[in-house]
């Protein structure tokens, strides 16, 4: 399937000169990795390693928006990430070894992203990195991870079309998340949406995937509009979303951008029984920040809620408020971040080493009983099993779920199992 915009719009446009890369070789590189690839060739598997292994401690990074307009979202994140390795540590480390973090601030700006991950690799050394959220942020630390041959362990959902050697996806990909929302959209009836994003990297090729969906499914698509990355104007938008009539929206927004777009949204009289909005960026901590009364019965769209039931997800909801705050909720991409610690240490234990190729060479099949549930990471693609759940917010701020896979869901990250994919690929 063919875009005819400029490919410049896949950076948010407030970001794009500082993005400029040097040369038009790295600049070519960039573009490729955007199409949704695989560079093994590209991969520094030669890469000597200064990671040391001689004392009774090992380093990883955490690397995440401490600050910027993804702050909102990625705090917590990496306060999960800590929670994480404090209860390996408790329980006698990994390989015997307690673990170092070493902490850096991404600042919602994809060229920090990859500065302070080469830094991390490079100068403090560490064994793996946690961290990223916008697909921007990932796919300018991919070619460091790869040149560098180290490892990067990504938390959110994300578009698909890509696989790395140097990357495990432990949030959703597009099979995981996407499509089983419009499934369950579609299941309910809905035959018009109304596509609004962030303009960036994401929710473009999110938006490219939905439409290719829509126009098998006899769905129309009414609308499609882009806000720049931490925009907070949204007037326009909500107002041509309300003359569209569409039977639902499906929000790609990300940031705080979210807060702006549904206090306009509740302040133009739409709701969610008239025209709901089904967001796949929204949890738990972003719900907080819009405020309940602003966003109470829209839906969204992740692989785990607060509200799952289970001992291992009240294990982890609990330790966690125990540490940050009782008033303090849980989300999908903090879940996701604190299974990818313990998918990273079962690795680790399954090779006996932390070197990257041995890491690599047993990752398939490494499992852990995560707050979600079982997952269990594919050796092939380097993403795990997930189960879909489609959440309604309540006016207590919590999502509960109205629908879900009943099993994990293999990750199709090419969706090569779906015949109206066939152009994205």
């Amino acid at each position: 399937m063919q875009d005819s915009r400029d490919p410049r719009r896949d950076l948010p446009r407030r970001t794009a000169k500082i993005l400029a890369v040097p040369t038009a070789l790295a600049l070519s590189a960039l573009l490729l990795s955007g199409c949704g690839s695989r560079d093994d060739a590209e991969t520094g598997a030669g890469a000597t390693s200064c990671v040391d292994t001689s004392k009774n401690t090992i380093k990883i990074g955490s690397l995440h928006s401490l600050t910027g307009t993804m702050a909102i979202s990625e705090v917590t994140v990496a306060n999960s990430t800590k929670l994480a390795v404090d209860q390996v540590n408790a329980a006698g480390g990994v390989l015997g070894k307690q673990i170092q973090i070493v902490p850096e601030d991404g600042a919602s700006d994809p060229k920090t992203f990859a500065e302070k991950a080469e830094k991390l690799i490079s100068s403090d050394c560490v064994a793996a990195v946690f961290g990223g959220w916008t697909s921007a942020s990932r796919k300018a630390m991919k070619p460091k991870f790869e040149s560098l041959n180290s490892l990067l362990f990504y938390p959110v959902q994300y578009e698909g079309l890509e696989d790395s050697k140097n990357i495990f996806y432990t949030g959703a990909t597009t099979n995981q998340q996407i499509v089983p929302a419009l499934d369950y959209l579609k299941q309910k009836g809905i035959t018009s949406l109304y596509l609004v994003g962030s303009d960036y990297v994401f929710p473009q090729t999110a938006n490219r995937e939905i439409k290719a969906y829509a126009a098998a499914n006899g769905i129309e698509i009414k609308g499609e509009d882009y806000a720049p990355l931490g925009s907070t104007d949204f007037s326009t938008i909500v107002n041509k979303v309300r003359n569209a009539k569409a039977g639902a929206v499906f929000n790609t927004l990300n940031g705080d951008s979210n807060v702006a777009f549904f206090r306009e949204y509740a302040n133009a009289g739409l709701k969610a029984a008239d025209m709901p909005v089904v967001s796949v960026s929204i949890a738990e901590e972003e719900v907080g920040g819009i405020g309940p009364q602003n966003i109470a019965g829209q839906l969204t769209a992740w692989n785990y809620y607060q509200t799952v039931d289970s001992p291992q997800n009240k294990a982890f909801v609990d330790a966690y408020k125990s540490v940050y705050g009782a008033d303090k909720p849980t989300s999908d991409p903090m879940e996701a971040a604190y299974t990818s610690v313990f998918l990273w240490k079962n690795m680790v234990e399954k090779a006996q080493s932390f070197s990257v190729d041995a890491v690599q060479k047993a990752a398939g099949g490494v499992t852990f009983d995560a707050p979600e549930g079982t997952v269990t990471v594919d050796g092939a693609n380097h993403h795990i099993t997930k189960t879909a759940r489609i959440g309604e917010i309540h006016p207590d701020g919590l999502i509960y779920t109205v629908w879900d896979s009943g099993k994990p869901i293999q990750p199709d990250p090419y969706l090569k199992s779906y015949e109206w994919a066939s152009g994205l690929r």
